[in-house]
């Protein structure tokens, strides 16, 4: 984003929210406005289109804390307005703050070459002087978003998705020089070439987009039928992505370079996809750790037993069951767990739920009886008692 971007368009309006509101209160409004404006729920709406850019480029801002205060101190600086300089009037002496941050600042790349680079682009002319022609810099693309849903295995071991996108894109007709076919646009004679032009406001000269050429610095005599002059069309391609292993319903995963393509050589912005991971059946997450419970027998828990744990690549592993297991016990299966980046996995939490017998034939309704009579003397929740008696 330009330094005139930043002036010029109020981020926070954009996405309805305080200029004091934290991060989750951004991203929940984002999202919502994504959701409403979303080319793919909108088809055919060039309003609805140009509506999601503008909330796309303003929480590429806002989301980040080191642009977004770098947004706010620009805005604070000058009020949200254009560049200006101050005079004492007609005929005489101008002082530039062009002058003042440029290149005049301190040596070594102190804080005047970087308030220089800050405001360089805003400024028309520095000390008085009327600006030179120009060339229009490479613009970086937008960022897009997306969002993905996978299933838990995938989620856990890692996948690469193809993903349809569309974004903004340079015309394919015209090239993105928005002419007619086997015509090319001419310089923009109002400010040559630059894209801004000066207005005098007595004390003070506002800079401001060109309005003959409308920022471009070029003028289209003859504009392309198919993106009627404004250089940019709509494309619809197919990508790869890798999702890494190990991602968390909700994560947002960010592909560099992998969103909408630069304008005049300037670099593709960025790919930011929504991750959503469908429940499993069987298992749980706990951070790198997968959770299972497994029921056993009231006999298995009391007496010990191997039992058969299913792991979630498909095998099963054996693990033994210690005899006077109580319920909810939880054991460690080392290295069965989700993969990490690092190459190394985590662990299978396997919980014992101790399952009662919900139907039981005579035999064993007396044998529990004579179990029953011979632990008569135990009472498990005797200290419970005593303990909630005070003694």
């Amino acid at each position: 984003m330009s330094t005139k971007d930043f002036l010029e368009k109020d981020y926070y309006a954009v996405l309805g929210v305080s200029k004091t509101a934290g991060q989750d209160e951004i991203k929940s409004a984002y999202r919502k406005l994504a959701r409403k404006y979303h080319p793919d729920t909108n088809k055919g709406d060039a309003a609805a289109e140009d509506r999601f850019k503008e909330i796309s480029e303003a929480y590429d801002v806002l989301s980040d804390e080191k642009r977004r205060k770098e947004y706010d101190d620009t805005r604070s600086l000058f009020g949200g307005g254009g560049g200006f300089r101050t005079s004492t009037g007609p005929g005489g002496t101008t002082f530039d703050l062009g002058d003042l941050f440029g290149q005049g600042g301190p040596a070594g790349g102190g804080t005047g070459e970087r308030l220089g680079d800050l405001f360089g682009g805003l400024f028309g002319n520095m000390g008085g002087r009327t600006a030179g022609r120009s060339t229009a810099r490479p613009r970086r693309g937008a960022d897009v978003e997306t969002e993905a849903t996978l299933t838990f295995g995938q989620a856990t071991e890692g996948v690469t998705l193809p993903l349809r996108l569309t974004s903004d894109a340079p015309c394919s007709a015209c090239a993105g020089t928005g002419a007619k076919t086997g015509t090319t646009p001419r310089v923009c004679p109002t400010c040559e070439g630059t894209g801004h032009a000066s207005r005098n406001l007595g004390g003070f000269s506002l800079s401001e987009p060109c309005r003959d050429c409308r920022g471009r610095g070029l003028i289209v005599d003859d504009p392309c039928p198919v993106c009627h002059g404004s250089g940019r069309g709509q494309s619809t391609r197919t990508i790869q992505a890798r999702i890494p292993a190990g991602v968390r319903d909700g994560q947002r995963i960010r592909l560099k370079g992998k969103g909408a393509s630069g304008e005049r050589g300037g670099p593709a912005g960025d790919l930011y996809v929504v991750v959503h991971v469908k429940p499993h059946k069987v298992f749980g997450r706990n951070g790198d750790n997968l959770t299972i419970t497994v029921p056993v027998t009231f006999t298995e828990a009391t007496l010990g037993a191997e039992v058969q744990v299913p792991t979630l690549g498909g095998e099963a592993v054996t693990l033994k069951v210690p005899a006077g297991t109580p319920n909810g016990r939880t054991v460690r299966v080392r290295g069965k767990g989700t993969a990490r980046r690092d190459g190394t996995r985590g662990d299978l939490l396997v919980t014992w739920e101790v399952a009662v017998p919900q139907n039981l034939s005579g035999k064993a309704k007396d044998a529990l009886e004579e179990f029953k009579n011979a632990t008569a003397g135990e009472d498990p929740r005797g200290d419970l008692l005593r303990q909630a008696r005070g003694e």
